[in-house]
């Protein structure tokens, strides 16, 4: 018999994703004393867990982003969190209670008061050789992380629109020289990233062109790029450093009936990181804001879990009057 909501469990609140912003919400949802589960499935894994070392966590000098990950889901289970290793494949209202939901997941189905939904977004990847191979080791989808390891160095920026100009520029605060890789003849980005970048001594530009390859044993080498305008025409462009920026994909399909997103996917909250769904909020990277970090994932959390905290406790004060 499947597990779940047919077998009588039910939870005040369901946690769906074990990133910062997940786990951050299953600490303050335990720590309330409500009856949390967080459900955490192959594509919710936090992107944080193959980031080498995190330095801009405060209080934290120096960190693996595995074991920092570690740390929080030992906290959080010292509070009570339960965890369990599941796919959630829907969310929908409970037929039998208007005010409760309805999560379906791999084991079987359970029910609740509240859903945070904190299951991230991924960036796009090239699905090249040597790409996944190299993650971690010099191929990287965050300059805010990665970029101070770089002093000195040559790295490339993969993209064109306004998210890899912002990173190239933050990178010359540390590279030697950052060249930008991209498939037009021109940016995409706005006007003003542009001219800045066009002012920057230390930003090439590699127009027209595609990486076919990232060459490396243990760590970075160099890349291997191809010309768009003429295919045959192939260079190799020494660099230690890979940063790639073709966009990103948030985690959200699953809730696409539920709640409100944006044409990109992105889960569209309010400051209490209510959706548009009652009883529904959302943290973390899979909804819509501008910056995307640890520590701006555990804020979002700790709003999450206490918003859902009011919502449970005036749902069960209702069901007791």
């Amino acid at each position: 018999m499947a597990k779940g909501a047919e077998s009588g469990e039910r939870y005040d609140l369901i946690i769906i994703g074990g990133g910062p912003g997940g786990l951050t919400a299953g600490l303050y949802g335990s720590r309330s004393r409500m009856k949390t589960l967080l459900l955490e499935g192959s594509s919710t894994v936090s992107q944080i867990t193959v980031t080498d070392i995190i330095e801009n966590f405060p209080g934290i000098p120096e960190i693996g982003g595995f074991e920092l990950i570690d740390r929080m889901k030992r906290q959080a289970l010292s509070f009570g969190l339960e965890v369990r290793s599941e796919q959630v494949l829907s969310v929908r209202p409970s037929p039998s209670a208007p005010s409760r939901w309805i999560v379906a997941a791999e084991g079987g189905e359970y029910e609740t008061f509240a859903v945070i939904v904190a299951t991230g977004a991924v960036w796009r990847n090239l699905g090249i050789p040597g790409e996944k191979a190299l993650t971690g080791k010099g191929v990287s989808y965050c300059a805010t992380c990665d970029g101070p390891f770089y002093r000195d160095r040559a790295v490339a920026v993969v993209g064109g629109g306004d998210a890899a100009v912002q990173e190239a520029l933050f990178l010359t605060r540390f590279a030697r020289e950052v060249t930008i890789v991209h498939r037009r003849d021109r940016l995409r980005a706005a006007e003003i990233l542009q001219e800045r970048v066009r002012a920057n001594e230390k930003i090439r530009f590699a127009w027209n062109s595609e990486v076919e390859e990232i060459e490396g044993e243990t760590a970075v080498s160099a890349v291997r790029l191809r010309d768009k305008v003429d295919p045959a025409k192939k260079t190799v462009l020494p660099v230690e450093g890979v940063f790639i920026f073709i966009g990103l994909e948030p985690n959200t399909d699953f809730v696409r009936e539920v709640v409100n997103r944006d044409g990109n996917g992105y889960i569209i909250v309010d400051g209490d990181m209510k959706t548009s769904a009652e009883g529904i909020f959302a943290c973390g990277d899979c909804i819509l804001k501008h910056f995307r970090q640890v520590i701006t994932a555990c804020g979002d959390g700790a709003t999450a879990a206490h918003a859902a905290e009011l919502h449970v406790d005036r749902l069960k004060g209702q069901a007791y009057e």
